[in-house]
């Protein structure tokens, strides 16, 4: 018997050329794998059609963070390149330059006093080595941690995502959802890239209520699993923020009885992290996201979901699997790789229906 608790029962044979490098245009032409969350049956459909496939009155929640461009690429005094990720790029008018963490790359270990010039014009300087590839940097050549971004800063795509430097200018605007409005992510909530403007008013006037969360994505949500036992593994702390609009739309819609469907992961994590620290009730307010979604979990808000197709053996497809169970899912992806769908950040999506 498969325990549901080792890692090595998440894994699945991706061929290199399901791994979708570019998005499609529209944003709603991806096809979407559909099934119910207790079913087996699957249907081929794209995301234009979710209008007639979401519950009657469904409350559709969406995550707003936005891409920040925290990808920072230089060179120490010596010469040999260094990329940083800043891991916590609030990056509002006005934001410190010192003190930020960094996940960093370099051929030789970084040391304390290092300083790094900066493709674009700033600088960064190592004031701490915080062991695993974490590092602290001050920054500095620009007033501001916003300014220095957008002169020095690169879209932080997945490695899995190939491209020029063309390519790299088309992703600034692609990899965002058309809603995203607060930065601080460093990574997109990649469900929400299906959803154009059009689709959206479309879904307004089919009866779909759409509320919004703020989870900005950080390493935690895509570093690997490294311990086959899940319930060693943690999922880091994210920021998140629950509006009390948010929250009274959520509230309501269980009174009434209409689904709630999460567009992502992010959004399922921000949702039932703030469930089960208001008791049950979502509450509107700033916290730390640090729920680790494993089987077992028992979902107090969300009754349907919206996702990508995810890493093998990755937190976000155990997240998915506590949500339909494994072999369903498991099931579901062989589907769609027999059907050509494209995976991961740019690719095609499922929709998981209560029923």
């Amino acid at each position: 018997m498969i325990d549901a608790l080792d890692l090595r029962a998440y894994d699945f044979d991706l061929p290199d050329g399901a791994i979708a490098q570019v998005p499609v245009e529209p944003r709603h032409a991806a096809r979407l794998l559909v099934f119910a969350r207790s079913g087996d049956v699957r249907a081929q459909k794209t995301v234009a059609d979710l209008p007639e496939l979401l519950p009657r009155h469904a409350l559709l929640v969406v995550n707003d963070t936005r891409v920040v461009p925290a990808r920072l690429l230089g060179q120490k005094t010596s010469g040999g390149r260094v990329e940083l990720l800043l891991t916590r790029p609030f990056a509002t008018p006005g934001a410190d330059l010192s003190g930020h963490e960094a996940m960093a790359r370099s051929s030789k270990a970084l040391r304390v006093g290092q300083t790094i010039l900066l493709d674009g014009g700033g600088q960064a300087t190592i004031t701490e080595v915080l062991g695993h590839g974490l590092v602290r940097v001050d920054l500095a050549g620009f007033p501001d941690l916003a300014a220095l971004l957008a002169h020095c800063g690169h879209v932080p795509l997945p490695p899995y995502i190939r491209g020029g430097k063309e390519q790299r200018q088309l992703d600034r605007p692609r990899y965002q959802s058309t809603f995203a409005r607060t930065p601080g992510a460093v990574a997109a909530p990649t469900a929400g890239l299906h959803l154009s403007q059009e689709l959206l008013a479309q879904l307004a006037e089919a009866g779909v209520e759409i509320a919004h969360v703020t989870l900005h994505v950080g390493p935690g949500t895509f570093l690997p699993v490294r311990d086959p036992d899940l319930r060693q593994h943690r999922v880091l702390p994210e920021r998140a923020e629950i509006t009390q609009q948010t929250a009274e739309a959520i509230a309501r819609a269980r009174a009434q009885g209409r689904a709630v469907i999460a567009v992502g992961t992010t959004t399922t994590r921000t949702l039932e992290a703030a469930a089960i620290r208001g008791g049950g009730t979502i509450h509107a307010g700033h916290f730390d996201a640090d729920l680790t979604i494993l089987p077992g979990h028992r979902f107090l808000v969300i009754d349907g979901l919206m996702t990508n197709f995810h890493l093998p053996q990755s937190s976000l497809l155990v997240l998915v699997s506590s949500f339909t169970g494994r072999e369903r899912l498991l099931a579901a992806y062989a589907d769609a790789i027999a059907h050509g769908y494209r995976f991961y950040s740019y690719g095609d999506a499922m929709l998981i229906l209560p029923r």
